[in-house]
């Protein structure tokens, strides 16, 4: 049985990126912004995702990289439209373009895994079932956004999680943002949402704004700002966060190092469109020079 310390599960998406006027494809995904952040970590890292058959030749990128993915093959790809309607990209409105289908026992791969994390994308991807089978035999991470967001005609909404207090007593480490956050618990004061979603059952909690990352755990917080020199790359900051994260904390880091290090690495892939591909050393460099 292959052991990995992180193993990442969650649509593979072909995304249609539009700034303002200008308008791009990418792919994209949890599991695309994770897996390569913590490749350069030196993570055991590894991916479940499911797909079209004819998309397979878009994960020649994990392949060059020595990233093992676990791919079912699915009616059709998953696809995702960002728009940011100025080119600060403070604000975004996100549409369902295509749909792989939900996630079963089927789709899982027999591996020993540290953190098994969930990075869907909307509501109907994993059900509480596979959340409480996940949760058998690895710690449990979870994207929020994947249970309060919905599709709602051609929007996607965020939407309270009625079966939160079911579920998220089985997770270990809870990601969220700061408005899927304030949906859930009612809170807009952030650090209050934060805590309030760790009453909910989670371990630790992760929480991104637009300024930084937020967490929380053993009753402390410990907050890090993010300090890009451009926006360029803002697809995927949670993603990227929150595996970065994971991934210190599989290798011994306490939360506080973890979240420093999470939003040092996040700093400089806010800059570049695409999942993290600097050098690692610049993140000790950035941790160096700056505070966070």
């Amino acid at each position: 049985m292959k052991k990995f310390e992180v193993m990442l599960l969650g649509h593979f998406t072909k995304d249609r990126e539009v700034v303002g006027q200008q308008e791009a494809d990418l792919l994209g995904g949890a599991v695309y912004f994770g897996a390569f952040p913590l490749k350069k970590m030196g993570v055991k890292v590894g991916v479940v995702t499911k797909l079209a058959e004819e998309d397979f030749s878009g994960l020649t990128e994990f392949k060059e990289a020595n990233i093992p993915v676990f791919a079912s093959r699915a009616p059709e790809t998953t696809g995702m439209k960002n728009v940011y309607p100025t080119e600060k990209r403070e604000e975004r409105k996100s549409y369902q373009t295509g749909f792989a289908g939900p996630f079963d026992r089927s789709d899982l791969p027999e591996v020993d895994t540290e953190i098994f994390h969930i990075g869907a994308l909307l509501r109907g991807e994993v059900s509480p079932e596979l959340i409480k089978h996940l949760s058998q035999g690895s710690e449990l991470g979870l994207d929020l956004q994947g249970f309060v967001r919905k599709k709602s005609g051609d929007d996607i909404v965020l939407e309270k999680w009625e079966k939160a207090g079911e579920v998220l007593p089985y997770v270990t480490y809870l990601k969220a943002d700061d408005n899927e956050a304030e949906i859930l618990t009612g809170e807009e004061d952030l650090t209050g949402a934060t805590k309030e979603l760790a009453r909910l059952g989670p371990e630790e909690v992760v929480v991104t704004h637009d300024d930084g990352v937020i967490a929380y755990t053993e009753g402390k917080v410990h907050r890090a700002p993010f300090r890009p020199k451009s926006l360029d790359g803002r697809t995927g900051r949670g993603d990227t966060c929150m595996a970065t994260y994971l991934g210190k904390r599989s290798q011994g880091s306490t939360p506080e190092e973890a979240i420093r290090y999470a939003a040092a690495l996040t700093t400089l892939k806010l800059e570049e469109p695409g999942p993290f591909n600097r050098e690692i050393g610049e993140v000790k460099k950035l941790l160096e020079e700056q505070q966070f």
